[in-house]
């Protein structure tokens, strides 16, 4: 991938959300499920910095397979102030192949890879981070964000 895929999640409000409609320079952010640890752990941490990422022109987006109802609880739970967008048929999750197999406790599942993408202006891929450890990982993405 070294384009912004061309594809649509659900946003917060329930309606259609094409990504490739979104302002530039974008972060796109998948992780694996709403209110887990580290998935709070991120999404809090993206949320402390959303008025630096603002001032940088930057647009932030968390995708899960969550659905959008998940989505309102865990962002009022936590004051999460980041926009998240919900890929119910998987259509996003695939385009930027972070789904696939995964392992915990020895046993095998599918899930969402932790992964992050910048985009240009120009909807070009500047950076992906793949299994993103997330301590750091908010202030790591803004740094790049910044050198655009």
């Amino acid at each position: 991938m070294d384009t912004l895929p061309d594809v649509t999640a659900t946003g917060g409000d329930g309606a259609s959300l094409r990504l490739a409609d979104l302002p530039r320079p974008l972060v796109v952010y998948f992780y694996p499920k709403d209110d887990t640890p580290g998935c709070t752990r991120e999404a809090q941490d993206f949320s402390a910095l959303a008025d630096d990422y603002a001032a940088a022109g930057v647009t932030v987006l968390g995708v899960s397979r969550d659905t959008v109802a998940k989505h309102a609880r865990f962002r009022e739970k936590h004051g999460l102030a980041v926009a998240l967008a919900s890929d119910l048929d998987g259509s996003v999750t695939e385009a930027f192949g972070v789904w696939g197999e995964k392992q915990l406790y020895g046993k095998t599942y599918m899930g969402i890879e932790r992964a992050t993408f910048l985009f240009d202006r120009d909807a070009t891929l500047v950076r992906a981070w793949r299994k993103v450890k997330v301590p750091g990982h908010a202030e790591a993405v803004l740094e790049a964000a910044k050198a655009l």
